[in-house]
């Protein structure tokens, strides 16, 4: 495998990265000593350049989605249509229960999931459950990180990755 494969690889398995690397800001001589790529490090870090120049650029934009907020979500029968959400064969659904449900409808997808993850990540908030299905996204917190909650989806969806044409 040449060395500009074997960088590629590395790099792959690494979506911060790639994220870096899209968005221009990467130290390269410091990310070829990061990967664990047999070769010299400034070898690789000119195969790490060639391969950000071929990524398509990171940008963000704002999706078009509605976001708010239930509170007293907790577990509901999944045979009755009350569920906000179904994962692993449990239903979450208003019941007067101790958690808060995020819902954003619009502009959903996998993608702004993972966005609203992350950004939840970087709050320290730790949803129990997630899932995204056809233009609508739930995310389940903790009740008191709801409104924290909140606040991290919206941010999320109004910064969302986008993909520029190659």
């Amino acid at each position: 495998m040449s060395l500009a494969a074997a960088t590629r690889r590395a790099v792959d398995e690494h979506p911060f990265l790639v994220a870096a690397l899209r968005a221009d800001v990467v130290n390269y001589t410091a990310a070829a000593r990061f990967l664990a790529v047999d070769g010299e490090t400034d070898a690789v870090a000119t195969a790490l350049r060639r391969y950000a120049s071929e990524l398509p650029a990171y940008e963000t934009s704002a999706r078009e989605a509605r976001v708010r907020m239930e509170s007293g979500v907790g577990p509901v029968d999944p045979e009755t249509d009350d569920a906000l959400v179904s994962v692993g064969g449990v239903s979450l659904g208003a019941d007067g229960g101790d958690r808060t449900a995020i819902v954003a409808t619009g502009e959903v997808d996998a993608a702004a999931l993972g966005d609203a993850l992350k950004r939840l990540t970087l709050e320290g908030i730790d949803p129990g459950t997630a899932a995204v299905g056809d233009g609508t996204m739930v995310v389940v917190v903790e009740r008191l990180e709801g409104a924290n909650a909140v606040r991290a989806v919206e941010q999320a969806l109004e910064n969302s990755i986008g993909e520029s044409p190659q």
